[in-house]
């Protein structure tokens, strides 16, 4: 039988698009990977700051493996391609068109791909802003959802945007939302644990977030209030919802539980904690009992959860779901070999339209090429502004180990957790006449790790309120010569102690904050302090400045309040030449 020419010209023009395509199929498939798994790793890689410096938000780490394997298990029962939707309704027609669906979904993923690189600019000079963790995932929540919505249509759309949702659980509240929160938790805790602990005849207080017992101060943050693990809780109670398919009032009802179980929890927690420290007459005691008693919760509430799920999921069981095969425990059981076999041929028909794969491969191409072009060009963007940077002379600390009374101090991880620095040392001796006790904090910020402004917003006038004490006057610039001819700048305060009643005492601080590279934008500035809010973070990014390397010295002398400042100046200067190390003493002039 022979074909008419116009005919074979069709036939052999549909063999070689398809052949095309099939051939294309690879390549599309390896470009959707890479554009989605490059979108991912950059969104998780700001995310995991937060992950590595805060204990509460630890089990971010997991997430994203959570996400992969809830999707694996959505794909395994996932349903045929909307071929009568947005992705395969013009195409099936024969139309070059989509429908209004796709048109959105397309322009979301460019409104979403666009808004990177503003995203990306900001947040590496303000990486510990938490409203730009949440617009960069929602924007791959987008993105990831808008493509499986081009691919299947609606039925796809609808399967798996749970597990891309998930990632939203792993993205730390915004501070004016969480900080409420948990003041408000922590408050609750210690009044209600106070009056149990009354009746069981232990004497304690609460005020505000501590509890005042006879051996001293509690504070619940340490004992814990069920903050720690609230949003665990919440991470749990939705995993396992999702891994038994429940319904969504199911779903509430588990994540409610899982968040009645971690708050009560962290009640026996404090009641715990606090009865051991009122027993041993020694607050300390609370520090060797905290991690352990905090894991024992992170347990209960997981096993607590995992219970509830277990038993809702069979009770929502019925025998027709079991005859069907649908998923038990969170996997699924084949239904048949036939209806396996019919939906993964109804889908590689799909994806193997000549049209459809050509467009779907320069959509991944493009849009592995933007998010390139995106870190390049926000690389650039500080790169250029770093030629203008003038070097400052490096310098270091010694350590005086043969003062009398010397003794290292373990860093809080409170502090560790506030100020992300890369490595930190604290110490404290007595002087000479041991008239005085002196501290003094080192902390070291390494090039590119976190934002600028966290050093800079680190003062004494921030951090020795919250212990107590109060400013006396007004700080000043003082300079302290450390070797013949070479001085270094200290911004010097006096503190009183408010408590300190009886025996007066001045806490003298002397704060001195060095960065590796300063920029001309800022070379005449007295100081380099930050008031950390927005108009700081605009100008910083405007001015393309980034952390290049950073280190905050501070020495305290604790002096009877009767010493006069300027005989606490003298002996400062007489100390100070012995605790500074300069690299380079000829050129270290400030």
């Amino acid at each position: 039988m022979h074909l008419p020419p116009a005919a074979g010209s069709v036939a052999i023009g549909r063999a070689t698009s398809q052949r095309d395509a099939v051939t294309r199929r690879p390549l599309t498939f390896l470009f959707l990977a890479l554009a989605l798994g490059a979108l991912w790793f950059v969104c998780c890689r700001h995310l995991s700051e937060e992950w590595r410096f805060n204990e509460q938000y630890s089990y971010g780490w997991f997430v994203p493996f959570f996400v992969a394997f809830l999707f694996w298990l959505r794909w395994e029962d996932r349903p045929s391609p909307d071929v009568r939707g947005p992705a395969f309704a013009g195409l099936r027609r024969g139309r070059q068109r989509s429908d209004v669906g796709s048109w959105c979904a397309a322009i979301s993923i460019v409104g979403a791909a666009i808004i990177l690189l503003p995203l990306r600019v900001f947040e590496v000079a303000s990486s510990d802003y938490r409203p730009l963790g949440w617009l960069h995932a929602f924007a791959v929540v987008t993105i990831t959802l808008s493509i499986i919505y081009l691919i299947g249509g609606g039925s796809w759309l609808r399967h798996f945007a749970i597990p891309v949702l998930f990632l939203l659980t792993a993205v730390p509240w915004v501070t004016a939302i969480e900080a409420p929160i948990i003041e408000g938790l922590m408050r609750s805790v210690a009044a209600i644990a106070a009056e149990v602990l009354a009746l069981f005849g232990i004497p304690a207080q609460a005020e505000g977030n501590l509890m005042r017992l006879p051996s001293g101060l509690v504070g619940v943050n340490e004992a814990c209030s069920g903050v720690r693990s609230l949003q665990t809780s919440i991470m749990i109670g939705l995993l396992f919802g999702e891994l038994k398919r429940l319904s969504l009032w199911q779903r509430i009802f588990l994540v409610v539980a899982g968040v009645g179980i971690a708050l009560f929890a962290n009640f026996l927690r404090v009641l715990f904690l606090v009865s051991m420290a009122s027993r041993a007459h020694d607050v300390s005691v609370v520090n060797k009992w905290h991690d352990l008693a905090g894991y024992g919760i992170l347990v209960l509430v997981f096993l607590g959860t995992m219970l509830i799920a277990a038993r809702m999921g069979n009770e929502a069981k019925g025998e027709g779901r079991r005859a069907k095969g649908r998923e038990d425990s969170g996997f699924r059981i084949q239904d048949s070999a036939i209806n396996d076999q019919q939906a993964s041929s109804n889908q590689q028909s799909a994806i193997r339209n000549p049209q459809f794969g050509s467009w779907l491969f320069a959509l991944c191409a493009l849009l592995l090429v933007w998010l390139l072009a995106v870190e390049i060009g926000v690389e650039a963007w500080y790169r250029m502004h770093e030629r203008a940077t003038i070097p400052t002379p490096p310098w270091s600390v010694r350590w005086p180990n043969e003062a009398p009374g010397y003794q290292e101090i373990k860093t809080d991880e409170r502090v560790r957790e506030l100020l992300r620095f890369d490595s930190a040392h604290e110490a404290l001796w007595r002087s000479r006449n041991l008239a005085e006790t002196n501290y003094m904090f080192f902390f070291r910020w390494n090039a590119g790790s976190g934002t600028i402004l966290r050093a800079r917003a680190h003062r004494p006038d921030i951090c020795l309120p919250s212990a107590g004490w109060k400013q006396l006057g007004t700080d000043r610039i003082e300079s302290f010569s450390i070797s013949p001819g070479h001085t270094l700048a200290f911004r010097r305060f006096t503190f009183g102690h408010i408590e300190s009643k009886e025996t007066p005492v001045r806490a003298h601080a002397y704060y001195c904050l060095h960065e590796d590279r300063v920029h001309t934008s800022e070379k005449d500035r007295q100081d380099l302090y930050s008031n950390w809010d927005l108009a700081d973070r605009w100008r910083v990014v405007k001015d393309g400045i980034r952390n290049l390397g950073q280190q905050v010295l501070e020495v305290i002398i604790l002096a009877p309040a009767g010493v006069d400042e300027k005989v606490i100046d003298q002996r400062f200067g007489e100390m100070l030449p012995a605790l500074i190390a300069a690299e380079n003493a000829e050129t270290l002039k400030h």
